[in-house]
């Protein structure tokens, strides 16, 4: 998988929110607060020391496919590396501030429809797949489902050794995403989808 990048819809990062620093803060805090070293997390994760220590301090951008390995050996949501500050109350999430997860080739992204921080059981994201990408999720936590409804295009998702689902526009689908998943867009444009992942306990 390419690259992790961020970036909001107008094409710039507002200054108060520094991905890369952000990301850094809370592996830091969370590995110390699980009384993880550094080797140990690498051994747990499958990602080196090496890579782990320069996402800590803010010198590298990781691939997705490393911030899931990352945050499930730390147990924890994906979200939750990527929190900022916290949010209370009725929270807008304005199109053009969203801060938007991508492949360094663009053709995969996802973007956060819920604030990061807080308690919760469910995030909702907006994936996007380039024409014919096909996009690998490795296993989330046990009793993780997915719940995902085609909104533009079709997908084919795939989830462990289950026979592959060929999905429409209106088309959704419910499964059990505690195994390695795919996601294939069978066609030549941009197809669009919405991601409802909800997870046995409370997070965050």
């Amino acid at each position: 998988m390419s690259d992790l990048a961020v970036a909001d819809q107008g094409g710039a990062i507002p200054p108060a929110f520094d991905l890369s620093l952000v990301l850094g803060q809370n592996l830091r805090r969370l590995r110390t607060r699980q009384g993880y070293s550094l080797e140990r997390l690498a051994k747990l994760s499958g990602v080196s020391r090496a890579m782990l220590s320069q996402i800590e301090t803010g010198k590298s951008a990781p691939t997705i496919s490393l911030l899931w390995k990352i945050s499930t050996a730390l147990d924890v949501p994906f979200a939750t590396l990527l929190s900022g500050q916290n949010t209370h109350g009725t929270v807008v999430l304005k199109r053009v501030d969203a801060k938007i997860l991508a492949s360094r080739d663009g053709k995969f992204t996802t973007r956060a429809l819920f604030p990061f921080d807080g308690e919760r059981k469910v995030e909702f994201y907006e994936l996007r797949l380039a024409g014919r990408h096909v996009e690998h999720a490795d296993a989330h936590a046990p009793g993780t489902v997915e719940n995902v409804v085609i909104a533009q295009g079709a997908l084919e998702v795939r989830a462990g050794r289950d026979a592959p689902r060929q999905l429409f526009e209106g088309d959704a689908i419910l499964f059990e995403a505690d195994v390695p998943h795919s996601y294939r867009n069978l066609t030549d444009e941009e197809s669009v989808a919405y991601l409802v992942m909800t997870y046995v306990e409370t997070v965050g």
